[in-house]
């Protein structure tokens, strides 16, 4: 099982230091949250992913998630292609729709509508692997461009719990990502996709959970993942708390000791 967490985004000066704590720590992966406008102040999502690769060597960066359907598709694209060449091809790119909570005001400050972000986001998806890779694609307004310099197309993990968000998985994703879903749910979740994928003739998307309810000991969160594992999940993605980051990186190292310990 690999353990991940999410980079402290509203604290600019703490991202250096969080990131090299979490590679040194051994956990798996750093993700960044995107939004334009949220409840509070928040760092731009690719600049804090930047910041964390020039400062680590190993340690994946992620998305988590990126909201494809704010930007024009060529502008994700050419972001991409450039975190994924600067950190040495350790880049996922998690993507989502939006949080409902948030209201429109973000997409409103983009240009553009919350009600067809869906829509857009599926567009975005079928041709950002040509766009990533520097092979020509054609955008839908009918312009034909290619983006230099490319990279390898880095996984993507399509987020969300419903039935359209297993569509865009199963057709799209390389992975996807439950949010707060239970072992069970993750089965489900997992079977569903099987099938969604087998009618495009794809695997199906390895499962990532964002913010499982961990309480009690590192002991007692290490078998609460064994049940994840068993059910599916290659991975965890855990949710700071509300006292800094430090003690949520503490709680995921001595997880994961655990964790090798009842290998």
């Amino acid at each position: 099982m690999k353990i991940g967490v999410f980079l402290p985004s509203q604290a600019p000066g703490e991202i250096r230091a969080s990131a090299r704590f979490a590679e040194e720590a051994g956990l798996d992966s750093l993700w960044a949250t995107d939004h334009l406008v949220a409840s509070g102040p928040i760092l731009d999502s690719t600049v804090a992913l930047a910041t964390a690769a020039a400062v680590t060597e190993r340690i994946t960066i992620g998305y988590g998630v990126l909201l494809l359907a704010l930007r024009r598709v060529a502008v994700a694209a050419k972001q991409i292609s450039a975190l994924q060449l600067v950190s040495a091809g350790r880049l996922a790119v998690g993507v989502g729709t939006g949080n409902p909570a948030h209201g429109d005001a973000g997409w409103r400050a983009a240009g553009t509508s919350f009600s067809g972000r869906g829509r857009r986001t599926d567009e975005a998806l079928r041709v950002l692997p040509a766009l990533v890779t520097g092979r020509r694609a054609v955008l839908d307004d009918g312009l034909e461009v290619a983006l230099a310099p490319g990279s390898a197309m880095p996984p993507v993990l399509v987020g969300g719990n419903g039935e359209r968000a297993w569509l865009r998985a199963a057709q799209f994703g390389d992975g996807w990502i439950s949010i707060g879903s239970s072992p069970e749910d993750v089965a489900a979740g997992l079977q569903a996709l099987g099938d969604l994928a087998a009618g495009h003739g794809r695997p199906v998307p390895r499962a990532t959970v964002v913010a499982p309810a961990l309480d009690g000991s590192p002991a007692k969160a290490a078998e609460r993942l064994a049940a994840y594992a068993e059910a599916g999940a290659e991975r965890v993605i855990l949710a700071p708390g509300g006292e800094g980051w430090r003690p949520g990186y503490d709680f995921a190292a001595e997880v994961r000791a655990a964790l090798g310990s009842r290998a």
